[in-house]
């Protein structure tokens, strides 16, 4: 193997760039070339290559986004455009590829895998909804803004005695949503894993209500509710008039945290030694904080579950 290649794909996270700057350096220490591919798979279409150097990936290490960025390319869903992918690599003389992001970039990397490149998928994103794998990368930091603004808005809530309603990221998962609601006091947190109806929200506010408390928090994934839906539907049964905040894209940006850096940093470089071991058509992943390498046809039937205790845990706490 001599020259390989890195790509980031879908949804940016913090800590790309960081793990970009440790293939790169990881892979050059071990006397690779190494080719940046610009926007994900669509670049690997439309041959967006350029060469990566221990200098080019200098001052990165904190910066959020990517500089490779990325995107999302339906394209790469059909066999003829997968064949055109693969045939562009290794005409560009690709030994290795290295993907960075989700479940559908890690299914992008299998296809071209089972094509004949030897691939490895690092996970990145801030969902932590990936299978195979209990860390993403992006998602201690995406927490860390979550936490940061709900705690803001817990001080004016507090304030003027005032519901707060946060929509924060998780089209189809919930751990970003329940970690938060954890870590900053939420009395509700909705999820698309755990069901529970406007009327199920409205009661538990009652019981706050009840129990003395004056102000509450609710946190929503974005695939349970919509923020003013939920709003609504308080105002028009409570006598509380809910503030709505959507956080959106504010939690993909930012540097990352040391976490998420010191993670990148370790499965960059566990990717770089996967390719040279021999040890493709794999994610490195991380399983009991420990680094391995699972094949993706198990990572994709090895599911990460919500954690549910977390729910009983923030009834508990939010009384």
């Amino acid at each position: 193997m001599k020259r390989i290649a890195i790509l980031t794909s879908g949804g940016d996270a913090p800590g790309m760039n960081a793990v970009i700057r440790s293939i790169t350096r990881s892979a050059i220490y071990e006397g690779l070339d190494v080719v940046g591919i610009q926007r994900g798979f669509l670049g690997v279409l439309e041959e967006d290559f350029i060469s990566l150097t221990r200098r080019s990936v200098g001052n990165i290490v904190n910066k959020g986004g990517t500089i490779l960025k990325s995107s999302r390319c339906l394209e790469f869903k059909e066999p003829e455009h997968q064949q055109r992918g693969y045939d562009n690599l290794r005409r560009h003389g690709i030994d290795g590829l290295v993907v960075v992001g989700g479940d559908g970039s890690m299914c992008g990397a299998k296809v071209l895998s089972d094509l004949g490149l030897p691939t490895v998928t690092i996970p990145g994103t801030i969902d932590k909804d990936m299978n195979g794998t209990d860390y993403t990368i992006g998602f201690d930091t995406a927490l860390n803004t979550i936490i940061d603004g709900v705690s803001k808005i817990r001080d004016t809530s507090t304030a003027h005695d005032r519901v707060a309603i946060v929509e924060v990221m998780g089209r189809h998962a919930g751990h970003i949503a329940v970690y938060a609601g954890v870590a900053c006091g939420a009395e509700v947190v909705l999820t698309p894993e755990v069901p529970m109806t406007l009327e199920e929200v409205k009661e538990s506010l009652e019981n706050t209500t009840r129990n003395g408390k004056k102000n509450s928090i609710i946190i929503v994934a974005e695939g349970a509710y919509s923020a003013f839906e939920v709003a609504q539907y308080i105002k028009a049964h409570t006598s509380y008039a809910p503030s709505v905040t959507v956080l959106g894209y504010l939690q993909r940006g930012g540097s990352p945290s040391a976490y998420d850096a010191l993670m990148a940093a370790r499965l960059g470089e566990a990717g770089v030694r996967a390719l040279l071991e021999g040890h493709t058509h794999h994610l490195i992943g991380v399983h009991c904080n420990h680094i391995d390498a699972i094949a993706y046809e198990e990572a994709v039937t090895c599911e990460y579950p919500l954690d549910t205790s977390l729910y009983q845990l923030i009834r508990v706490l939010g009384q």
